[in-house]
């Protein structure tokens, strides 16, 4: 056990704390994050078995999910097996070089999720507005690529986060009071001119939340125009009853992010251990409600996963 008893004083490490404050319920904390967690897990690669199992799957808008399903197997991957080990075993020590390699993944897998809503938002204004060239315009070799460029973006805007911060000094008290290296509570660790950080950071944060947020709404208005251009109560239905999943999706995966986002920056009166659990909560939440959302509300992926689910 001497090998887990690092001090603060490791210049080569990082302490977590967990959620501060509630150190007694940890253990009680972690069971809702590890139910939430394998549950994700469960319903994650469940769709991603039946969409590569079933060839009738091998569209546009079911390869668009498994990339949705891909960053949010990764992004709660990135924080909760730590988090578990600070609840469970009291192993709150990390690297430097692990706490930036974590940043970096859990932040890169957050900024592709975005782009990927705005992607599955394009999808459903082509089948909606223009559904007699959808095939045409959206091939599976069109949206590998624009799943391509969905993650070259996430890391480039990423990438320099973990570069800037390896090249700042850390204070000898290097107490993160947190669950997962999020990139603030890094920052605030330095004793060095954290300016840019903290810019760049902002920066990303706007203009990623901004810039998406804008071009799904962009869509949205341009399907809602067209469905009140359909002269048929039922295609209105049909048309709305398309996009369901993906709107439930967009307000469970940006309401916390943005909640959590605004009270981190301005929230100073909100208690710190509220700002940890909102912060967690947005990647357990997403990851776990996302499949069951697709699973229910999309009758072609449902009916293949009771077909398989009822083979078990």
């Amino acid at each position: 056990m001497a090998s887990f008893n690092i001090t603060p004083t490791d210049p080569s490490t990082f302490i977590l704390m967990g959620i501060p404050g509630l150190e007694d319920a940890h253990l009680w904390i972690s069971i809702p994050f590890f139910i939430f967690y394998m549950i994700g897990l469960l319903g994650n690669f469940t769709l991603l078995f039946v969409v590569r199992k079933e060839k009738t799957l091998h569209k546009p808008m079911y390869l668009l999910l498994c990339m949705l399903v891909l960053t949010d197997i990764v992004m709660p991957t990135s924080i909760v097996p730590k988090a578990l080990c600070i609840f469970w075993f009291n192993l709150k020590g990390i690297t430097v070089g692990g706490c930036l390699t974590q940043m970096f993944f859990l932040h890169a897998a957050s900024v592709m999720h975005s782009a990927v809503l705005v992607t599955m938002a394009f999808d459903r204004y082509v089948a909606i507005c223009n559904p007699l060239r959808y095939d045409t315009i959206l091939t599976n070799a069109r949206i590998a690529k624009l799943g391509l460029v969905c993650l070259i973006r996430a890391v480039l805007f990423i990438l320099p986060l973990p570069l800037l911060l390896s090249r700042q000094p850390f204070c000898a008290n290097r107490i993160i009071p947190h669950t997962y290296c999020d990139h603030m509570a890094v920052v605030k660790m330095s004793c060095g001119d954290i300016t840019v950080n903290r810019t760049y950071g902002l920066v990303i944060a706007v203009v990623v939340n901004g810039l998406d947020l804008m071009l799904i709404a962009m869509s949205y208005s341009l399907i809602i125009r067209a469905v009140l251009r359909m002269s048929s109560k039922k295609d209105h239905q049909k048309a709305l009853n398309t996009c369901t999943a993906h709107i439930c999706v967009i307000l469970i995966s940006y309401t916390p992010s943005l909640f959590s986002s605004l009270t981190h920056r301005f929230g100073q009166g909100i208690a710190l251990h509220v700002h940890i659990i909102l912060a967690n909560l947005y990647f357990l939440l997403a990851s776990m409600l996302n499949p069951i959302i697709y699973g229910v509300k999309t009758k072609e992926l449902r009916d293949k996963v009771g077909k398989y689910s009822c083979r078990r």
